[in-house]
């Protein structure tokens, strides 16, 4: 059997795998992996939906879609692909046309006969119930972090299909270790309980702790739990993408646990840098696929484990206009440290955990007491378009864009400027 790494397909812990770190596989060695990979799968006759990334993702959407299409067209009975996007805000037509290569010909020019749904997570008629996890089962999986119980919804498209098939990159994930997997079904296609539950068990360990772990964390456990309640056959093709581009380093196919942990392996070795040193700021260019600062704390979440403590981490987005469009509770209680939700949960548990969640990644580690009030590990400041009012509003620092000095930034040595921020994780070693 070859090497996962020479770009030879192998199988790997029950999940086939082309390619692997510093492998950069072509065009025909992917479709042809997929090719390979659908015809070996009891499909014919089945109707399939397809879970696939909102455009925050890297990947080669197109490629691998127009693969799957040729290898399932005209075999199964139907076929939809239904975009992830978590609480992200929907995708318009033209996004869509761009983020799966339509064309003039657009869809049915494109993938005859296929179907693409954004997930509606606004609509309550979007979601079926699949079960419940009990108070005992949750305490158990979060390592004791939390006892509630939680309904587990997803989207019913999922459900009356007969095959859920995710498509998607793995990379360093804040909330979950490495994304991926069944991380498409929940919180991708989720309703909003299991996405606040395990977005919190995920911030109560801390983004800084949990990111870039490999296996399964008490975040992936939970989402797990939930996926194997979902009645439809799930499948995954979890692909490692080459961060920035439309090429891939591997790609594995088989059911999603066993797929996700292949690609981790390879991305664990491909999207994570090391320095000797920490340093005293961090640059993080934002890349505009980032629309608002929800998805651009990317950049923040990858940096802030090399920042020294007092450190800085910039994010230079002026491109960004909104902290985020669709969450709107984020101006109402700003950017703080986890212990400062946690010491005033009387306060603040009525917020969606999700947003208490992505407000603790983005502001770090720190620490909070009556007498001291917040003290955060590092600043965060802002270089947007965004009101430097709500900026400020929100906790957290600002500069206007024609105010930055980036190129005093890139010439001093005490600051590590990241172009295309938020795939690739940096570490200390």
């Amino acid at each position: 059997m070859a090497p996962a790494n020479t770009g030879v397909s192998a199988r790997v812990t029950g999940a086939s795998l082309i390619g692997g770190p510093g492998v950069v596989l072509d065009s025909s060695e992917v479709t042809g992996f997929i090719a390979e990979a659908l015809a070996g799968s009891d499909l014919d006759g089945r109707s399939v939906c397809l879970i696939i990334p909102d455009g925050t993702r890297s990947a080669p959407l197109p490629l691998l879609l127009s693969a799957i299409h040729t290898a399932l067209a005209g075999r199964v009975s139907r076929l939809t692909a239904l975009i992830a996007l978590g609480t992200h805000q929907a995708m318009t037509e033209a996004q869509i046309a761009h983020h799966l290569g339509l064309g003039e010909v657009g869809l049915q020019g494109t993938y005859p006969g296929m179907t693409v749904l954004n997930h509606e997570w606004w609509n309550p008629h979007t979601f079926t119930s699949v079960g419940r996890i009990g108070a005992r089962r949750v305490q158990e999986l979060s390592e004791g972090r939390l006892a509630v119980d939680v309904d587990v919804r997803l989207n019913r498209a999922v459900v009356e299909h007969d095959v859920a098939l995710v498509v998607g990159p793995v990379f360093p994930h804040e909330v979950v270790g490495f994304s991926g997997g069944n991380k498409y079904l929940f919180p991708g296609v989720a309703g909003q309980e299991i996405i606040d539950l395990t977005h919190w068990v995920g911030a109560l360990i801390s983004s800084r702790e949990i990111i870039g772990t490999l296996g399964t964390t008490p975040v992936r456990a939970l989402i797990d739990e939930a996926a194997a309640m979902v009645p439809t056959r799930r499948l995954a093709l979890c692909v490692v993408a080459r961060s920035g581009t439309a090429q891939l380093h591997a790609a594995a196919f088989g059911v999603p646990e066993e797929a996700w942990a292949a690609a981790a392996a390879v991305s664990a070795e491909t999207h994570v840098r090391y320095l000797d040193a920490p340093v005293r700021r961090v640059v993080s260019l934002v890349p505009e696929k980032y629309e608002d600062i929800w998805t651009a704390a990317k950049g923040f979440y990858k940096l802030e484990p090399v920042v020294a403590d007092g450190g800085e981490v910039v994010l230079y987005a002026p491109h960004v206009t909104e902290i985020s469009v669709t969450h709107q509770e984020i101006y109402d209680i700003g950017y703080h440290c986890r212990d400062y939700f946690v010491k005033q949960w009387d306060r603040f548990k009525h917020v969606h955990w999700g947003v208490l969640a992505h407000s603790t990644h983005l502001r770090g580690g720190g620490t909070y007491d009556d007498v001291h009030g917040e003290r955060c590990r590092v600043d965060v400041t802002l270089v947007t378009g965004i009101a430097p009012e709500k900026v400020l509003g929100a906790n957290l620092g600002c500069i206007r864009p024609e105010e930055f000095d980036l190129a005093s930034c890139e010439a001093d040595p005490q600051t590590l400027v990241v172009p295309n921020a938020g795939e690739v994780l940096f570490r200390l070693r």
